[in-house]
């Protein structure tokens, strides 16, 4: 028998009115913690990724 979803933020079931949370609140919640950068993807800055222009190599 498979298991009911559970809401990722207060791990009450799901309502599929607001799925994958429980509630709206929920779903605020989470969107939250996007926003303010709680939750972060991990990654490493490239050359490309920087705002900074690397210097300019010497003419011969």
């Amino acid at each position: 028998m498979p298991t009911k979803p559970k809401c990722s933020v207060c791990g009450k079931p799901v309502d599929p009115a607001t799925r994958p949370f429980c509630s709206k609140r929920c779903r605020d919640v989470d969107l939250h913690r996007w926003l303010s950068g709680r939750y972060a993807i991990p990654g490493v800055e490239s050359a490309e990724d920087s705002d900074e222009t690397p210097p300019l190599a010497p003419r011969d």
